[in-house]
């Protein structure tokens, strides 16, 4: 896929990693198959395609990689502990190739949900949990998909060309750095 995309149009200019997989339950609960799931979608798939498409931002000497993590990653969270690991991974590596890829003009950015309302979120959480949250987030809502949006197109764009290395939550202030 990725050279097919450069070849049709000769450049890569931004990669958004935003792939995501969870099965929540508690740690001492779960399955191995489902770790392997967990690490192999929310951190490989970062690994494997900012591997295919970081040489070519590197060659034109300009690109933007904004990785999604998980406010999960940076705190915990309970029930979710592969995929809070997993998420702290793409955080770390967001940072690690932010240093790496500066000097070829690359910038590199993870943005980290908090409760956001998806067919994921619905998937696992009961009106109870939704409840919860709700009262605990300071703006009194869950995330709609469009707040997440919104972050990573300002990171993808050009108007956040001095930003690089930087991890932010999008958690209604949940989560606050």
């Amino acid at each position: 896929m990725v050279g097919r995309i450069a070849g049709q149009f000769g450049r890569i200019d931004v990669l958004i990693n935003n792939a995501g997989w969870d099965k929540a339950s508690p740690f001492v609960e779960s399955e191995p198959a489902d770790w392997d799931r967990a690490i192999a979608v929310n951190l490989y798939g970062v690994l494997h395609t900012c591997q295919a498409v970081l040489p070519i931002m590197a060659g034109q000497g300009a690109g933007a990689v904004v990785n999604l993590g998980s406010d999960a990653g940076r705190v915990g969270s309970s029930g979710e502990a592969v995929y809070s690991a997993a998420k702290g991974g793409v955080i770390a590596f967001t940072k690690s190739l932010a240093r790496e890829m500066a000097r070829h003009q690359v910038r590199v950015n993870c943005v980290c949900p908090g409760p956001t309302d998806t067919a994921l979120f619905e998937s696992f959480a009961g009106p109870k949990l939704r409840e919860a949250l709700t009262r605990a987030i300071p703006f009194r809502r869950l995330g709609q998909p469009a707040d997440v949006a919104n972050v990573v197109a300002f990171l993808a764009s050009d108007e956040a060309s001095f930003v690089t290395g930087q991890t932010v939550s999008v958690s209604g202030g949940l989560t606050m750095s």
